[in-house]
């Protein structure tokens, strides 16, 4: 790849240099490239911007780029430390109505896939660490930009695994200027409701695992309605529960031998995949007492837990802070999305949200970053990283 200049500190241009390299997740893309190229590219940056810098493989031509800032004379046991987190993987690129890589510029706009989900976080975050090394920092900022968020967040569980911590984090995620403190999880899970196959005249032998499923499907519905709308959450709102897939059936004069409803689940802090499959129990337990011959299973599949930072915690104080000297007070919300900050938060790294770009933007057909977020983006987070880990004198 030809190596691209980017005056130090540019969060702009910065942008721009990663947007134009294609990161699409390969965990979500045929033949996608991966984050390798944008990996390189944003390491051989940051090093010519005089950081300290490392690779760190989170899979097979996946890796991670960590970054540190740290004064010279920095005492690690007196200054506090601050990580700055993004990921680089992209989701794909069909149907978008405009070129994905081209970086392009207009009406105060950066569109290209990526632009809001996440690059320009990731931008601002790397140019307010060497802004801040420049004012003086005299605690430690590290950066660490991450492989595969969009799928399975092998990135931000290898930087973890590989010890690396700090007393607090950003995760630099599009939110508007907002600060994010807390956000869903999720959990999947697949019912599958066990029939008995027969021609469809013989009533007498056939058992049709489609209506078993959704009589159980109807009790979860039921109890979404009853109990999961009164569990709700000051920033996220209430729980919820639906079913994504369906299949079954043989044909249509065929009873259906086995039915399978996969299930998403939106958590709340407090729920888990494990209270989620207890809830998929006791819909089945209430049809089995009037349907006696269900027979049905429940495998849990993937699952991300929630965060849930105080709003009073110490970073989160700072973070206002921060806005309010750089006269952008912001909203305190809460994001119905997942991100690599319940990861962080639950390796005993408190992480919030905070970043350029509307998720609304993300993984859509027109994706852009408005330019002016990324520069106050940027002066907000070289404040936060003064503030937090102190001026050296």
């Amino acid at each position: 790849m030809t190596p691209v200049t980017v005056p130090r500190g540019d969060a702009l241009a910065l942008t721009r240099a990663l947007v134009a390299v294609d990161s699409r997740n390969p965990a979500l893309v045929v033949d996608a490239p991966g984050e390798q190229a944008v990996a390189l590219r944003l390491a051989e940056i940051l090093t010519s911007w005089g950081l300290d810098v490392t690779l760190m493989d989170a899979g097979p031509g996946r890796p991670n780029v960590v970054a540190r800032a740290k004064h010279p004379a920095t005492h690690r046991s007196t200054n506090r430390s601050l990580l700055f987190n993004g990921h680089l993987d992209t989701v794909g690129v069909e149907g978008m109505m405009h070129a994905p890589w081209d970086a392009a510029i207009r009406d105060g706009r950066l569109y290209g896939r990526g632009a809001t989900d996440m690059k320009a976080g990731v931008a601002a975050m790397c140019a307010a660490a060497v802004h801040a090394l420049d004012a003086g920092l005299a605690g430690e900022v590290i950066i660490t930009a991450v492989a595969d968020e969009e799928y399975g967040s092998i990135g931000t569980r290898a930087i973890i695994d590989a010890g690396i911590r700090a007393d607090a984090a950003i995760v630099t995620e599009p939110t508007r200027l907002a600060i994010v403190p807390a956000h869903r999880g999720f959990a999947w899970a697949d019912l599958t409701v066990h029939g008995r196959a027969a021609h469809g005249s013989r009533y007498d032998i056939g058992v049709d695992a489609n209506t078993l499923a959704a009589l159980v499907m109807a009790e979860v519905e039921q109890h979404q309605h009853t109990v999961l709308t009164t569990r709700t959450h000051p920033l996220l709102g209430r729980a919820s529960v639906h079913a994504a897939n369906i299949r079954g059936g043989l044909g249509l004069s065929t009873y259906s031998d086995k039915c399978v409803v996969s299930y998403e689940r939106r958590t709340l802090p407090g729920e888990s995949a494990e209270s989620f499959a207890a809830e998929l129990q006791g819909a089945c337990d209430r049809v089995r007492a009037v349907r006696p011959e269900l027979r049905a299973e429940i495998a849990v599949g993937f699952s991300q837990g929630p965060n849930d930072i105080s709003v009073e915690h110490p970073i989160v104080r700072a973070l206002d802070a921060a806005l309010v000297a750089e006269q952008r007070p912001t909203p305190i919300e809460g994001l119905a999305c997942w991100t690599d900050a319940a990861l962080l938060s639950a390796a005993g790294i408190p992480a919030i949200c905070f970043g350029p770009g509307d998720i609304a933007l993300a993984h859509a057909a027109e994706e852009y970053v408005e330019v002016e977020e990324i520069a106050i983006a940027t002066r907000v987070l070289t404040r936060l990283a003064l503030d937090w880990c102190g001026v050296a004198r």
